[in-house]
This record gives C-alpha cells, sequence and structure tokens, in this order.
C-alpha cells in the first residue's frame, strides 16, 4: 500500500458497496418461496387484484432484507364458471392451473381462486397434497372449519347477514324474499341469512333463484312472479354482470316503484362503481351493505401509487376505483410473506410418494413439508394492513364494521355503520352507546325507490289471492260496537264502530297483507238472521272465515270455534233506577229532623216557656203584664234561648234548673241537625232502587236483557224465571223500560255486559247506577276456525 489515498478509496468503496447491494430490490442470498395466484383477469377484480398483490411484494421487501422471498406464479381461470354438477373439476381452469403450479412449480401456497365453485376445487386439492389456499375473496359456500388448508382472507357471510337483518328489524319488515344467483356462490349465503332473518322473527316465504345463463324474458317471468306476492322487500345476493340484467328488468317490470325495499349484499355494493350508469339509474333507492375501510394516510398514498401503477400496466383500459377486494388482495401478501419469512424454508419442500404402477398425476405430486407449519402460521396472524385490523384467527378473517349506504344520484351515499357490538349507528363508533340498536332512526335520511322518503310498508295487495269471509253481527241498536251499512252504488258492505275499528288496526299492524271482505248475519230485508250462537255457528258450518263484532267468549261457543284474546273489559253486572236526588227540594232543610221529632221538639219549646212562666211570674216582675204579653213571653223566652240571646233574668234556682236541662237540649239538636243536614248538601244522594240483584228473585220483578245475548242461559242458571225476561235491542229501550219499571209493562232491571253499561250509564248517570255483584264472563273477541288465527292476533 504505497498510496494510502487510493487505499482509503478503496475501502470507501467496498463498504459503499455493502450499503448500495441490497437497494436492488432483492437480496441475493434470500431463500426463494414459490406461490401460486390464480385470479379471473377477464374481472376487473382479477385485474385490481393483480396490480395490488405485485405492489405488496415490492413493498414487503422494499425496506428489509429477509431470509426468504416469495416468487409469485400467476394462472388465469379465465372466467371459469363452469359447476362440478354440470362439467365436473376436471375440466375447472382453476383446478387445471393448481396441477399445474403444484405439479410443476411446486408452489408452497395459492392465492385464489376468486369464485367460490373454482375454490371448491383446488381447496380439495390444497387438502391433499397439504398446501395452503388463501382467498382474498367471499367465498359464503366455503368454511375454514371443514377444510385444514383452506383459509378466507375476507369477511365471512355470517356477519353480512347479521347486518342485513339488523335492517330488516329497523324497519319493522316481517318478511323477506331471497334472490340469488345459482352457483354455490349464490346459494351460499342462503343459509346464513336464514338464521339472521329467524333471529329476528322474520318470515322468508319464498327463495327467487336466477341462473347466470338466464336470457332477459326469463328474468322478466320471475320478477312478475315475485310481482303477484305480497312481501315487497328483497334481498339480491348477485355479481355484477348478472345483477346489472336484473335491476334493468325489475325497472322495467315496474318494481323499483314507491312501496318496494331491495337490500344488495357486499360484493354487489362494493363493486357499484364498475356497472353501468344504466343500472345505477334503475338502481335508485336500493341498500347495501359493504365491509368498512377506514381511511388513514397509507391508505391515500397507496391509492395514488395504485392508480399510476395500473394505467401503466393497463393503458387501454377505462380508470377503474381501488375496491375492498383489491386493499384484501394487497393483505393477504403481506400476510403470507410475513407467515413464510417466519417459518422459514424445509429443505426438500415436498415429499415425493412412493411410485406406484396406477399413480395419478395429484399422486405424483407428493406432499408439501413447508404447508402444515405454514397453514398455522397465516391462519393466526395479525396486523394493520390498508384495510384495517387484519385479524385472522382460526383460518377466518374477523370481522369489522359494515357500512351501509343508499344508491342515488350517480353512486352511492353513506347511511349509517352496522358493527356486531352496536348494531346500527350513524358514526363508527358511537358515543355513549353500549347497548345493540336496530333502530331505523340511527340512520340518515333514505331516499326509497320511486324517489320516495316514505318508509315502504314491506308488504302490499298482491294482484291475486282469495279474500277471508269475515261475518258480523247485524243488530238495530248499540252502534257503538258494531254498525253496519250498505253503500247502494257500490253495493259495499261499510262496517264501522268500536271493534271494527279494533278488527281494522290489527290487519293494518300485520307484517303482511291479509284480504277481506265482511259479510252480514243478516236475511234477505236486511234483519238479524238469528243469536250470536247462530252466528258463531256459521263458522263451523264453513260459511265464513272468521267472524268479527261484539261476540262474547262463552265456554259453550268454544266447542266449535277459536277465539282470539279479548279485547274488551269482562263481566257481567246489571242496571237499576237511583232514587231523586234531593239536593234540589227548596224544603231540604226539613228533612234532617223526622215529622215526629220536629212535633216533639215544638212541645217541649211550649213546655219549657210554660215551665218557666209558672215559676217565675210570681216572684218576677218580667214575666207579668197584660194576658197577652205573658203568653208572648213564654214563646219569646224558649225561641231566645234557643239562640242564646234572652234577656230575660231568672231569680228562681227551680226556673234555671230548666233552662240549663233546655239549653243541653239546644245544644244536642243544633249540631244533630247541623250534621245531618251538611251530609245531605255534601254526600252523592244517588242510591240504587235494588242493590242486590237475588232481591229481583224474591219481588218476582221483570227483567231486561239485550237480544241475541247469552244472558237468558245465565240468568236461568241463577235460578230466574224464564217468563219473567224482556228483550231489547236498543239503548233508547233500555231507557223506556228502566223509566216504566216491573209494574208498568218494563222492569226493575236490566242485565247486560260491562262493556254495554259503560256507554249506557255514560248518557244517563243520574237515572241509573250498576249494582253488583260482577260476574264473569271473558269479553269481546274474534272467532275463527281451530287453529286458523293464532291466539296474538
Amino acid at each position: 500500500m504505497q498510496n494510502p489515498i487510493f487505499f482509503g478509496l478503496y475501502v470507501v468503496l467496498f463498504i459503499i458497496s455493502f450499503c448500495i447491494a441490497p437497494l436492488d430490490g432483492e437480496n441475493a442470498t434470500a431463500v426463494k418461496v414459490d406461490v401460486g395466484i390464480i385470479l379471473d383477469l377477464d374481472t376487473r377484480v382479477g385485474i385490481i387484484s393483480r396490480t395490488c398483490m405485485s405492489m405488496a411484494i415490492e413493498d414487503f421487501y422494499a425496506n428489509h432484507n429477509y431470509s426468504t422471498r416469495i416468487v409469485t406464479h400467476l394462472r388465469n381461470s379465465k372466467s371459469d364458471d363452469v359447476d362440478a354438477a354440470s362439467a365436473g373439476k376436471f375440466n375447472c381452469l382453476a383446478f387445471t392451473a393448481a396441477i399445474d403450479l403444484l405439479k410443476n412449480v411446486q408452489v408452497q401456497a395459492i392465492l385464489g381462486p376468486q369464485r367460490s365453485t373454482q375454490a371448491d376445487f383446488v381447496i380439495d386439492l390444497g387438502n391433499k397434497v397439504k398446501v395452503p389456499i388463501i382467498s382474498p375473496s367471499s367465498t359464503p359456500s366455503l368454511s375454514p372449519k371443514e377444510s385444514g388448508y383452506f383459509i378466507r382472507s375476507a369477511q365471512c357471510s355470517s356477519f353480512q347477514a347479521k347486518a342485513i337483518a339488523g335492517i330488516v328489524k329497523a324497519f319493522g319488515w316481517r318478511e323477506v324474499i331471497f334472490i340469488y344467483q345459482d352457483n354455490n356462490y349464490g346459494s351460499g349465503i342462503v343459509p346464513f341469512l336464514t338464521d339472521a332473518m329467524l333471529e329476528i322473527d322474520a318470515f322468508v316465504p319464498y327463495q327467487s333463484i336466477v341462473s347466470p345463463s338466464a336470457t332477459d324474458d326469463q328474468i322478466l317471468q320471475e320478477l312478475y312472479k315475485l310481482k303477484t306476492m305480497q312481501t315487497r322487500v328483497f334481498v339480491v345476493h348477485m355479481l355484477p354482470c348478472l345483477a346489472s340484467r336484473f335491476f334493468l328488468r325489475a325497472k322495467e317490470a315496474e318494481m323499483m316503484t314507491e312501496g318496494y325495499a331491495w337490500i344488495i349484499a357486499d360484493v354487489l355494493t362494493s363493486l357499484l362503481d364498475s356497472v353501468d350508469s344504466m343500472v345505477i339509474d334503475a338502481m335508485q333507492g336500493v341498500i347495501g351493505v359493504k365491509a368498512h375501510i377506514p381511511k388513514s394516510n397509507e391508505l391515500d398514498y397507496f391509492t395514488r401509487r395504485w392508480r399510476k401503477k395500473f394505467h401503466d400496466e393497463n393503458p387501454d383500459m377505462d380508470r377503474l376505483d381501488l375496491n375492498v377486494y383489491g386493499l384484501l388482495a394487497y393483505d393477504t401478501v403481506m400476510a403470507l410473506a410475513t407467515a413464510v419469512d417466519k417459518v422459514g424454508t424445509v429443505v426438500p419442500q415436498f415429499k415425493k410418494p412412493v411410485t406406484r404402477e396406477n399413480s395419478t398425476d395429484l399422486d405424483a405430486i407428493g406432499t408439501s413439508n413447508m404447508g402444515p407449519t405454514l397453514v398455522e402460521s397465516v391462519r393466526n396472524i395479525r396486523f394493520k394492513g390498508l384495510s384495517g385490523d387484519f385479524h385472522i384467527t382460526d383460518g377466518q378473517l374477523q370481522p369489522s364494521a359494515y357500512e351501509i349506504v343508499n344508491v342515488i344520484g350517480k353512486g352511492e351515499r353513506r347511511i349509517g355503520y352496522w358493527t356486531e357490538q352496536h348494531g346500527i349507528s350513524k358514526t363508527i363508533k358511537p358515543h355513549g352507546k353500549a347497548v345493540y340498536s336496530t333502530d331505523k332512526d340511527d340512520l340518515t335520511a333514505i331516499v326509497w325507490p320511486g324517489e320516495t322518503g316514505v318508509i315502504p310498508r314491506g308488504w302490499q295487495m298482491p294482484s291475486g289471492g282469495k279474500k277471508l269471509r269475515i261475518g258480523i253481527p247485524v243488530k238495530r241498536g248499540f252502534s257503538e260496537f258494531v254498525k253496519v251499512e250498505k253503500d247502494p252504488e257500490r253495493n259495499e258492505v261499510i262496517a264501522t264502530g268500536f271493534c271494527m275499528d279494533v278488527f281494522k288496526e290489527v290487519i293494518n299492524a300485520l307484517p303482511y297483507f291479509v284480504s277481506y271482505e265482511f259479510i252480514p248475519f243478516a236475511t234477505y230485508d236486511g234483519h238479524s238472521a238469528g243469536t250470536y250462537d247462530e252466528l258463531v255457528y256459521q263458522i263451523f258450518l264453513k260459511k265464513y272465515d272468521a267472524v268479527v263484532g261484539d261476540v262474547t267468549i262463552v265456554a259453550n261457543r268454544s266447542r266449535f270455534v277459536d277465539f282470539t284474546l279479548p279485547f274488551t273489559e269482562s263481566g257481567v253486572s246489571t242496571i237499576v233506577p237511583i232514587k231523586n236526588d234531593e239536593r234540589k227540594n227548596a224544603w231540604i232543610f226539613m228533612k234532617p229532623l223526622t215529622k215526629d221529632l220536629w212535633l216533639t221538639i215544638g212541645g217541649f219549646f211550649i213546655f219549657t216557656g210554660s215551665v218557666v212562666w209558672v215559676i217565675e211570674h210570681r216572684v218576677n216582675k218580667e214575666f207579668r203584664g197584660p194576658p197577652s204579653q205573658q203568653i208572648g213571653m213564654i214563646f219569646w223566652f224558649s225561641f231566645s234561648t234557643l239562640v242564646f240571646a234572652h234577656k230575660e233574668k231568672v231569680v228562681s234556682n227551680l226556673s234555671r234548673f230548666v233552662v240549663i236541662v233546655w239549653v243541653f237540649v239546644v245544644l244536642v239538636l243544633t249540631s244533630s241537625y247541623t250534621a245531618n243536614l251538611t251530609s245531605m248538601l255534601t254526600v252523592q244522594q244517588l242510591q240504587p232502587t235494588i242493590t242486590d240483584i237475588y232481591d229481583l228473585i224474591k219481588n218476582g220483578e221483570y227483567v231486561g236483557y239485550q237480544s241475541g245475548s247469552f244472558i237468558p242461559g245465565l240468568l236461568i242458571g241463577m235460578k230466574f224465571d224464564g217468563s219473567k225476561f224482556r228483550n231489547y235491542s236498543t239503548y233508547e229501550e233500555y231507557d223506556e223500560a228502566l223509566s216504566r219499571g216491573s209494574r208498568n209493562g218494563g222492569v226493575a232491571a236490566i242485565v247486560d255486559e260491562i262493556p254495554y253499561i259503560r256507554p249506557f250509564l255514560a248518557k244517563h248517570c243520574r237515572k241509573y247506577a250498576m249494582v253488583g255483584p260482577t260476574y264473569k264472563a271473558a269479553g269481546f273477541g274474534f272467532v275463527s276456525p281451530y287453529s286458523q288465527i293464532p291466539q296474538s292476533f
């Protein structure tokens, strides 16, 4: 080293070479691990995912030295939609690609394929050769629990189904129709949706299956079939290609109008940007759910880089937006690269089987030595990815939040969120909310199909169907409960009254439509055709499907029909006249004391004055004078002492004793009179003429009841004489009969049910009163054949 300058320069260059060497993007000493990728490059998801996966590899190995490095081998499944039932798995392009990757490349893991039908074949192959199959796409029909080498790096459909059920419950819909495409992918979500609907007590009356190869006419035929049904809430699970044609036909069938509710699953919601503008226009008012991607600076930076790279790789394609499937593909590659570096390499990578004469290509592949360790590492991995918290547990990506969106204008608008912890909410992390919510008010305003803000009821009158024949009683009076009229112009029966109002409110509250018609139980001339027992018996004869009205639930009627729960107060009581109110009598001040007592008081009045005069007039000058003055003194002295205003002095002790006795009597009489008069003027004086119903039997009084009622049987059971019964049909007849009385062609009492008694007393509260006891009766109920209408109706 003669020149130290050259020596120093050599050392510096040597050091720099070690520092710069790793920056070329590949560690020469890293062990390569082959990984297969199967994508459908004829779809936008496949093209987007390819770019995201390549960027993930670049980003993962850009700034770090790892002992391993995955090398990807891409295969195109070319929109292969072959189903095992139709062509067999050996004709599936994805299966052929997987055989090639395993046999000729000996990959240690396979990412993909996208479709459930494709993944089903490849998963079986992965189990056989012990190679992890990792799918970043939603595969609802496949479960990691059934395959130890299958990993789903997308959210499970069960959580999506709960989100959809939360929306259904929030709006109170009780019936939902599923519409899905006819393959494993479409039907895979159905069990999850069914279970979710059962949890919220929603009924699924029909499931519509649409083939991906269905023509537009076949789609329209199915839509018209749905239109004839009363359910108006539909959950659609289709890929964008079929969904686009479906919603265009739905608009053509006028099913994207007011009264309809459409909910789309996440696969379509997440890819709305890929559908044509005409389809978006047809989907106005649709609600959708999709996985929530939290915003971050890393995501914004990656999106800008992705757009540039995607345009460079696909200069002839229209602009596409990055979606959740691309982000999941990116995070999946990151997870796999992390797991591979953690596991390291195993040499040899494949264990070759013993060759046999009849061995197949599958047998010749052998099994992966690295696979069992690698799959365990991937199945339990967690990190912060671009798609959010990327946490795989037991081969399944753990659920995060779902966004609820509304298709409006040229795209979608977020109206809320759904999480497994909080349910529906307006924000992703609601403050102070500790309970699960399914309140529609936790969503922002929604524009429904038909550009309306009116929430769909969920059902509508179908174009056809049998009407329930509802029998109703016909009566002259008691119109407050049932009143039957006929519209001569429309020839329609108009039924009003309390019972009819209750029935109509119940019908309107039902989650489905019930078509019915009222049929009066009447003769040709419009009069009642019989008693209530005969009316109820018509159901047993199958002339009516149900009876609605003021029908009392009675045991003997229950032998033939069923009753709903009662909707009125129960009990039977008695109406009797009451005595007149004497407070209006001008001579009421004479009432506190009886006539005999008034005479006794007057006698004592004169007697006291006479005794005092006899004793005092001999010794007291004030009791002397002309006879007229002495007579006046007798009356005046008693009166003056009555009010304690006498001025005459008594001098005899005997007179004083008489006065003391008289004053004591006056005090007693005054106090008693005041108390009695006060009671008469303040306490209700309306007293019934009869206080016990059995007095009617003893006195042989006539008793009234309502025509057609069950009351006669009740009274006969109480030992009443049937010849003493008189029936009436109106409240006016009640009033007239009670006013006339039992001896004048009327009745002494009316026995009826409490629901009828209260309106009558409200009109005649000063003339009649209800007396006990109250006898048991179940109240009014609607009538149906056995087990046709539930008791909660």
